[in-house]
């Protein structure tokens, strides 16, 4: 039952329009909840985000009322609580705030405050006709089953997903390699259950569009009236003498992928890790890996994820992981995995073209994903891209399928972002799978509702955290980057022309979220602009969206 609780030290709501403030609560240790002032009013809520715990007082308030975590880019309603963006799944807990007798108080219950959230309103009954089938168990899938409910959406929902788990928190498994399902699913059975979301563990054969119906490899079938394609990525294998025939060669994807991997590193460790890929998987895999064994980074590029970030920024990444004893050998290409002399089903070592040889006890492999659309591969139906991705339109419908949704990695959709000019681009970011699924979820549950534009974001562990938002889908050209780079605090800008089109930060929160606020309202600073000095934080937020 709610009660009354005393907010410690305050004796009046005197904060101004778009402050917000942490305050204690008495009589509930460690008790806090967020006090924030939109349009005159003033709201009380949790006062930590719902994703990992970030002290939200360090966030970005706009407006409008819309609060932007600084680590991971969660965005909740202040008036509701309710999430607006990933990677948040659980709102925040709201609470009445009044003044009487010269001091503050809330009511709400202890629990819900020490929680720091509450409880999405997904419970559900399924009736009537509707039958939506997501094909996927990952950040799309999940983003999508949940939002259909909180949406009202009544009908049947069922997704499918070949993986042996419930749908988990991946970013996990390269930045911190648990193999541990219980740790990192999202959500528990009994969830699913309460919302009548039917799981099923199988895997997609074919789609025929016109019966729309879904076959599975078990012989089964589905009967869909809308579908969301979800179905993530595939890891990319080298095709190169060794590596599909010798034992202790890993792809990173999966729970099982995590729990091979860490067989072979074995209790003991002290192996030689060499890791293929210097972009952000093998840079967080070798990162995570990195105490108690030898690891060595071979990438292409000159330096460490040049290709995103450019030589600069991807030095100050190398930097990093080498404090950990990490070895780098860039500019490299592989030739071929050597067995080892002690057991020559396994590897052993791993050729590079210049004659060098990395001894290796276990090599691990990060050089992208496909689009794992192998079950819409030779159909009639649908026409593919190049890259076997399925090209939608802002809501993520599948160009000529009504009703038809493709999400995440596998989805190709026009970016309306800065520099994108409206470019179909792919984009393999948690952050936008689970948008696009909410995005999908909402055309279902309300069709006459125009989608919500959002900013790309992402992060990583590379020795510290980094944050990203924005796109470079039609390049950059110039970079500033402001702070102390050789300390690794730092925020950089990717400009196309003078036109800010990415903003990557570590040390500097929150200026990756207010970036991609003004990113969202077309109110970024020039480059011209920040290379003077100019500071995101000082540009005042419009309310006005105009992406």
């Amino acid at each position: 039952m709610a009660q009354e609780y005393k907010i410690k030290g305050l004796s009046a709501l005197d904060l101004h329009n778009g402050e917000k403030r942490e305050v204690e609560v008495e009589g509930i240790e460690n008790g806090k909840v967020l006090l924030a002032k939109v349009g005159g009013n003033t709201h009380a809520m949790s006062s930590n985000c719902t994703h990992y715990g970030a002290p939200l007082k360090l966030g970005v308030l706009t407006p409008e009322g819309r609060l932007t975590c600084a680590w991971h880019g969660a965005c909740f309603n202040v008036g509701t609580g309710d999430v607006e963006d990933a990677p948040a799944l659980d709102p925040l807990a709201k609470f009445d705030v009044y003044e009487r007798s010269g001091a503050v108080y809330i009511k709400g219950e202890e629990a819900t405050i020490k929680a720091s959230r509450r409880n999405a309103n997904v419970r559900c009954a399924a009736q009537g006709q509707q039958e939506v089938v997501v094909v996927g168990g990952g950040s799309g899938a999940m983003g999508a089953v949940q939002a259909l409910r909180e949406q009202g959406f009544q009908g049947h929902i069922t997704m499918i997903s070949k993986e042996p788990n419930l749908p988990i928190d991946r970013t996990k498994l390269s930045k911190a390699l648990i193999a541990d399902k219980s740790k990192i699913e999202w959500r528990s059975q009994e969830w699913f259950d309460s919302a009548s979301i039917a799981t099923v563990s199988d895997e997609v054969k074919s789609v025929d569009f016109k019966s729309k119906l879904i076959s599975t490899k078990s012989g089964k079938s589905w009967a869909y009236t809308n579908v969301i394609f979800a179905s993530g990525g595939t890891p990319k294998m080298l095709p190169l003498p060794g590596f599909k025939e010798l034992s202790n060669i890993f792809l990173l994807r999966t729970i099982p992928d995590v729990q091979a991997i860490l067989g072979a590193v074995g209790e003991k460790k002290g192996k030689n890790v060499v890791i293929i890929g210097s972009s952000f998987i093998g840079m967080e895999v070798a990162n995570a890996l990195s105490k108690d064994n030898t690891v060595t980074v071979v990438g292409m590029e000159e330096a460490p994820l040049e290709r995103v970030m450019g030589k600069e920024v991807g030095k100050i990444f190398q930097k990093l992981i080498s404090k950990s004893g990490v070895k780098f050998h860039m500019g490299a290409s592989v030739d071929s995995a050597k067995p080892s002399s002690d057991d020559q089903s396994k590897v052993g070592s791993v050729s590079l073209k210049d004659g060098t040889s990395l001894p290796a006890d276990l090599v691990v492999v990060g050089v992208g994903v496909t689009p794992a659309t192998e079950y819409l591969q030779d159909n009639p139906d649908i026409q593919l891209e190049k890259d076997g991705s399925v090209k939608t339109n802002e809501s993520f419908e599948v160009e000529g399928h009504p009703g038809v949704y493709a999400v995440g990695d596998i989805a190709t959709y026009p970016y309306h972002g800065p520099g994108g000019n409206g470019s179909f681009t792919r984009i393999e970011h948690w952050n936008v799978a689970q948008n696009g699924g909410r995005t999908a979820a909402a055309s279902i549950a309300n069709p006459s509702v125009a989608p919500k534009a959002f900013i790309p974001v992402f992060w990583s562990a590379l020795g510290s955290q980094l944050r990203y938002c924005g796109n470079t889908i039609n390049g950059w050209d110039d970079l500033v980057l402001q702070g102390q780079p050789d300390e690794a605090k730092f925020a950089a800008f990717y400009g196309k022309g003078d036109t800010v089109v990415a903003v990557a930060s570590m040390q500097m929160d929150p200026v990756m979220s207010q970036s991609a606020e003004l990113m969202r309202r077309k109110k970024m600073p020039s480059l011209g602009e920040l290379r003077k000095g100019k500071s995101v934080m000082d540009v005042g937020l419009p309310s006005e969206i105009k992406i």
